[in-house]
């Protein structure tokens, strides 16, 4: 426990001198300055530079060593066949451990954790402060609600100083830095020196071990961990299984009956402001297989940075080195083996720890995917640029097909002395340098290498090719002018698209420099409408995707074939790009990884916010990296402390108060004002038919033809909704924990102060179908609910009902096409229906057809301008899954 703490005290008594503006806690404080200022005025000393702390070091290790020997060469097993029986020989998952990992018997509750008194918030002193260190830490400027301190009662800590030494004296999660001192030890010329052949290199890291072991032991993950490989998640392709099956770990006596724990590496340099400076960093991030997907993509902890690796510079004479280039590779490698080295003894022999369900496990070790984009790929695979790092093909025809990479064949091919030349030239294989997977069992970099959606298929293949390709060949088949003029109104079409919850909307064109991840993705999902009419058809099937592996082998095929046109039309020479041969390896690593989502760079450029960029914005900005290692271990100590108190039942409930909800605009009241408000004279009508199909479900009648006196009538009163959320269930969620999604639909009379907002969405009519066959799609005009006699409080919805064009989705766009739907007498198909059948948000967007849109058309009145609209299966995932 700390003790004698500082007590903040305000600053209560003003200078009575006129024109001094001090003020000061007490009055000998005010005396004293008026004695010391105001007679006679001192010189002023300048301010001393604040000390900055620094995090922890260790002694640095010697680095560098001398390569290791090769191994020789081992078998290398590769993807399991469909048709191949699992061996039955893998231990219980259900089966666990004594901490000195002994079996325990079925049944047995795990060992409770040590006991912890309910008011025991050390090192801080009580829940307010506890909660103000971590608000304040995260500079929140002005906490929502009220204060949570009592009357007249002292803030928790005196000032900065005081709460940065509180979170340092916290030991959970506490994983100190440490740091590596490297330079290069090669020959030096004797004349002229290149000036980085001098300098030394540090690289930060914590220790990996420690920081799995708190992963492993978190209790939030509890459910949310496999401890076994199966038959969705990691754990459940092949990879997984193939690791701890067909190496042996389950039959082997020193690993029998182990957890195993897949360490999933990822690194990304990013760059923490723009043109001011050296502010590139290059931090190594770490996570497990074991947590399922949902749970990674959320990060929740499970996604920690391990190390800010060296990025070795130089002046412009030697930037283009060979040599040069050589030992910034060498360093990659070098680093990563050391950081990495305190795994190496629990890769071949077990440790018992405690697992986020509260048992004892026997765990052991491996290296499992590394996320990276394609340069960073070539580095870790010692793999030649625009060759694939994953199969031979040749540089000049990559979609002409080779054999699989693997470690083995690289080391025949140098053990045979064949000349560095030849290997890069028919091979890609840079000789001079050792992965660093050679270091540790089971680890094969060419197939731990995982694929990058965000890179290859969505910035690569789609964005940097398709639609640069659609570009150039508007400009080619009809000239610069008249196909700059097309693509405005391509633009224009992606303008005027309809708002969707989560759906980024271009409001000006695609003009603009800087493309992040999400504006490649928002793109990919309004793209395919916006083209159709004004290029080929074969290049809108070339956008087309699918849903399962063997409709994306058929996608693949059909890519291949249609994107033919672009090489027909002279928009391209060539297809041998190594970002779209990528993807022909995607459904092998999709069965040997599991779900893509789970493993894309976009989850480690996420991370770079919280664990980089935010860091060194709080920062003094000179020699900002002591002070981004220090703010993530502050981090880290609170989430770690937020994980340990909730674990005791100590934060139940906020201790600040919630935000008062912002007060609605008045709605109609009564079915007549109702009425009057959506524009639909008959909608009392409308009510006696819902009430007629709630009263009476099994009646075979269509209530349209039962006599308005047989109806049950209301004319009580109502309460209008300006949105309705939906929940459903969504197992492809890559956040939602639970498999659960909930979002809103609104039918709001004025949105953001500007339209009406009325959205569109999917509706339950026969359940018995799959897909579109069982659902209709309808735009709501308003959310409302009443009572009925007393006995039952209906939640309903006014809606314009779409009909499907076709009994099938368009050939072209694959998507399906409906329309508003109208009566006999050309009047709205209108209809009430109950909040139950609505299943969730639906997007659409216009068939545009081949003539140009207005200019002045806005993107609320998209619903209302056209008649004809394409069901927008790309707007998210889970309406991919519906729709497909």
């Amino acid at each position: 426990m700390l003790r004698k703490r500082p007590t903040h005290r305000a600053l209560q008594f003003p200078c009575l001198s006129p024109g001094c503006m001090r003020w000061f806690r007490n009055i000998s404080g005010r005396t004293q300055h008026m004695h010391a200022c105001h007679t006679i005025a001192p010189a002023q000393d300048l301010p001393q530079p604040q000390q900055l702390p620094s995090p922890s070091q260790s002694p640095p290790p010697d680095f560098l060593p001398p390569p290791p020997d090769f191994s020789p060469p081992r078998s290398s097993p590769g993807p399991m066949a469909d048709d191949e029986d699992p061996e039955s020989e893998f231990t219980d998952a259900s089966e666990r451990y004594y901490s000195d990992g002994v079996f325990l018997p079925p049944g047995t509750p795990p060992t409770p954790v040590p006991p912890k008194s309910p008011h025991d918030w050390s090192p801080y002193r009580n829940d307010i402060e506890f909660a103000t260190a971590e608000f304040s830490h995260r500079l929140i400027a002005r906490l929502n609600g009220r204060a949570a301190v009592k009357h007249n009662d002292h803030p928790p800590f005196a000032d900065h100083k005081d709460l940065h030494k509180v979170i340092d004296a916290t030991q959970l999660g506490n994983v100190a830095w440490q740091c590596l001192s490297v330079q290069y030890t090669g020959e030096h010329p004797e004349h002229d020196a290149p000036p980085w052949m001098d300098r030394e290199y540090e690289v930060w890291y914590r220790d990996p071990r420690i920081m799995v072991h708190n992963m492993l032991a978190n209790p939030i993950y509890k459910g949310e961990i496999d401890y076994a490989p199966f038959r969705e998640d990691f754990m459940s392709a092949d990879w997984a299984w193939q690791q701890a099956i067909r190496d042996k770990i389950s039959k082997d006596p020193n690993t029998h009956g182990s957890t195993f724990v897949l360490i999933i590496l990822g690194s990304d340099k990013t760059t923490v402001s723009v043109g001011t400076g050296n502010n590139e960093y290059y931090p190594l991030y770490a996570s497990i297989s074991n947590v399922h997907n949902n749970v990674r993509c959320t990060h929740c902890d499970t996604l920690v940075i391990i190390s800010f690796l060296a990025i070795p510079k130089t002046d412009r004479q030697h930037a283009h080195d060979d040599l040069f280039h050589v030992f910034r590779q060498q360093l990659f490698h070098r680093s990563l083996s050391a950081i990495l080295s305190t795994l190496k003894p629990v890769m071949t022999k077990y440790e018992v720890l405690r697992c986020a369900d509260g048992h004892f496990q026997r765990v052991i070790f491996g290296l499992g995917p590394y996320i990276a984009d394609y340069e960073e790929q070539l580095v870790l695979s010692c793999t030649v640029k625009n060759w694939c790092l994953k199969c031979l093909a040749n540089q000049k025809d990559l979609d002409g097909g080779g054999l699989l990479r693997c470690r083995e064949h690289t080391d025949i091919l140098i053990h045979e002395n064949i000349h560095p030349d030849t290997l890069w030239d028919e091979y890609g294989i840079i000789s001079v340098l050792i992965p660093f997977t050679n270091d540790f069992p089971r680890a094969d970099i060419h197939q731990l290498i995982s694929f990058d959606l965000l890179h290859q298929l969505v910035k690569g293949a789609f964005k940097d090719h398709l639609v640069d390709w659609v570009v150039k060949y508007l400009r080619l088949e009809h000239g610069t002018k008249q196909g700059d003029e097309i693509m405005s109104d391509i633009d224009r079409r992606i303008a005027v698209v309809a708002p969707f919850t989560g759906l980024q909307r271009f409001p000006d064109s695609r003009s603009f420099k800087q493309w992040t991840g999400n504006d490649s993705k928002a793109l990919m999902k309004v793209f395919i409408p916006a083209i159709e009419g004004h290029v080929p058809q074969d290049m809108v099937r070339a956008f087309r995707a699918e849903a399962c592996l063997d409709q994306l082998k058929d996608a693949l095929a059909r890519f291949h074939h249609y994107h033919q046109i672009f090489e027909t039309t002279g928009t391209v020479s060539h297809f041998s790009l190594p970002r779209q041969h990528s993807m022909t390896h995607y459904a092998d690593m999709i069965r040997l990884f599991g779900a893509p989502n789970g493993l894309c760079s976009s989850i480690t450029e996420s991370k770079h916010i919280k664990a980089v960029k935010q860091p060194w914005r709080w920062s003094s900005k000179h020699n900002a990296i002591g002070q981004i290692l220090l703010a993530n271990q502050r981090l880290d100590k609170l989430a770690a402390s937020r994980v340990d108190f909730a674990a005791h039942g100590m934060l139940v409930g906020s201790v600040l108060s919630r935000a008062v909800a912002a007060l609605q605009r008045t709605r109609a009241q009564t079915v007549a004002t109702l009425a009057e408000e959506v524009g639909v004279k008959y909608l009392r009508c409308l009510i006696r038919h819902f009430l007629f199909l709630q009263l009476f479900p099994n009646d075979p009648r269509n209530p349209e033809d039962v006599p308005a006196a047989s109806c049950s009538r209301y004319n009580g009163r109502l309460e209008v909704f300006n949105s309705a959320a939906a929940t459903f269930y969504a197992p492809s969620d890559p956040s939602g924990i639970g498999g659960m999604r909930r979002e809103q639909i609104r039918a709001c009379p004025l949105w953001r102060n500007v339209y009406a907002r009325n959205d569109c969405m999917f509706v339950n009519t026969n359940s018995n179908l799959e897909g579109m066959k069982g659902l209709e799609v309808a735009r709501v005009k308003c959310f409302f609910s009443f009572r009925f006699n007393w006995a039952a409080t209906y939640p309903c919805a006014l809606v314009h009902w779409f009909d499907k064009v076709s009994d099938s989705a368009d050939k072209d766009t694959d998507m399906w096409i409906v329309r508003p739907s109208v009566c006999e007498d050309g009047t709205p198909n209108l209809a009430v229906i109950h909040i139950d059948t609505v299943y969730r948000a639906a997007h659409l967007i216009p068939v545009y057809g081949p003539d140009f849109i207005p200019k002045d058309i806005k993107y609320f009145y998209s619903y209302d301008a056209f008649r004809l609209f394409y069901v927008n299966k790309y707007a998210d995932h889970y309406v991919f899954e519906i729709v497909s």
